[in-house]
């Protein structure tokens, strides 16, 4: 892997995961108590021996520079880094704010074109999986392909919302068609389980070859495509013209894989993260998920404290009696006595408060007595004491300056401030 290095992509402006991207891209928001979702592919690189990464970044990004500033640095001798490239004007022509997935990477093909560089790795910033690049391009060198793109073998039923591939007994993709809504276009590209089970994989009824968004290209073919097209889509565009022209061959991958791209998706990979046997396993030794290291103190319980099913990160103080079941509690999480904390994800602080609770009228954390369930906190907010937080049944998106509902979720924005007694219940 020594020849090939990595683009990630760091994503638009999140408006599906509005208001967590109030304030941070998508690839910075926090994700299992400690980390952000920028550490996932990051992790896979480093794992697989890619070294060599550059994070493609645009909006909101201060809090993701800082974060990759802080944790990935290499050793002088291995050649390693992880290289911030930020949308921004030059003298060359049409250098300015990125279009596109396609075109971010067209605006820094100066990177791409050293001599020593044979392989192109692109990946996205807001997907949660693990995987072994290195097996991806076994695949793409013995089909002795120009691009190759992993697939996910999906039911028809998921489909809708995916782009999927139709390729040959030889896995060369021959036919792609972004999200189909009818029968005759799932037929159209309907894969049989016998070839799925053929391939080493257990189809188990899953008829459909979902697109990852996750492409490695030979050096020369990419920079070819990007040069003689105007293409700004890898997805929509370079992909489904690549097929055409191109040897596009498929690599199968069948492992969890979420697409954090919405505030549901965030809330249920989160709690899924937290179950007793989760989809994503945290702790695998052998391909750990790199992020900040942090020294902080162990999380302080005082007695009567009852946890279940739950993250609980570094540096916590959680009150007397308080309960946490089926949540994710974040850094330097304050949590009152008698708090009721249940299907929910408590970001944490950034920071210790160092100023008397005296002079502060309601102090960082969760306050006693407080009550969330169905809630995601951001970082850095304040809820009062008796504070009681219930999503209604079927509650419609809302915009509240404090506190919003989206996708059934209510998210207290970051630095927030909810006063004693406040109330979002049935």
């Amino acid at each position: 892997m020594k020849n090939t290095i990595a683009l990630v992509l760091g994503g638009g402006q999140g408006t599906r995961l509005y208001p967590l991207t109030k304030y941070r891209s998508k690839p910075a928001v926090p994700l299992a108590a400690k980390y952000r979702l920028i550490d996932i592919p990051l992790s896979n690189c480093i794992n697989s021996g890619v070294n060599r990464i550059y994070v493609l970044t645009q909006f909101m990004s201060v809090s993701l520079h800082r974060h990759i500033r802080r944790t990935y640095r290499f050793d002088h001798f291995n050649g390693g880094f992880v290289e911030l490239l930020a949308a921004q004007q030059t003298i060359d022509q049409g250098t300015d704010w990125y279009q596109g997935t396609a075109d971010a990477v067209r605006k820094n093909l100066r990177y791409i074109a050293q001599r020593d560089i044979e392989h192109v790795l692109i990946l996205s910033g807001d997907q949660l999986y693990r995987m072994d690049y290195v097996e991806m391009l076994r695949t793409h060198k013995s089909a002795n392909a120009e691009v190759t793109i992993a697939a996910l073998p999906v039911d028809s039923s998921e489909a809708s919302s995916l782009g999927v591939m139709r390729c040959d007994d030889d896995g060369r993709v021959r036919g792609f068609l972004e999200k189909p809504q009818t029968a005759d276009e799932l037929d159209i590209v309907r894969t049989s389980t016998e070839w799925i089970d053929a391939q080493g994989i257990e189809s188990r009824g899953r008829d459909c070859l979902a697109s990852m968004g996750i492409y490695l290209f030979n050096r020369d073919t990419l920079l070819d495509v990007l040069e003689k097209t105007d293409y700004e889509d890898f997805g929509k565009e370079v992909f489904p013209a690549s097929i055409r022209s191109r040897h596009v061959q498929m690599h199968l991958f069948d492992d969890y894989w979420e697409d954090i791209g919405t505030i549901r998706a965030f809330y249920d990979a989160n709690l899924n993260l937290a179950g007793t046997a989760p989809p994503f396993d945290l702790t695998n030794p052998g391909s750990p998920i790199y992020t900040h290291a942090r020294y902080l103190p162990p999380t302080q319980m005082a007695s009567g404290v009852k946890i279940s099913g739950s993250l609980i990160a570094d540096g916590c103080r959680i009150g007397a009696n308080a309960t946490i079941d089926n949540s994710v509690i974040g850094l330097r999480c304050v949590i009152g006595e008698n708090a009721h904390i249940r299907n929910s994800i408590i970001m944490g602080a950034d920071y210790y408060e160092s100023v008397s609770t005296d002079r502060i009228q309601v102090p960082l954390g969760i306050g006693s007595g407080s009550k969330l369930d169905g809630v995601i906190v951001d970082k850095n907010c304040r809820i009062g004491q008796r504070v009681d937080i219930q999503v209604p049944q079927e509650a419609a998106d809302s915009d509240d300056a404090d506190v919003m509902i989206r996708d059934g979720v209510a998210v207290v924005v970051k630095e927030a401030t909810l006063p004693d007694g406040w109330k979002l219940t049935e």
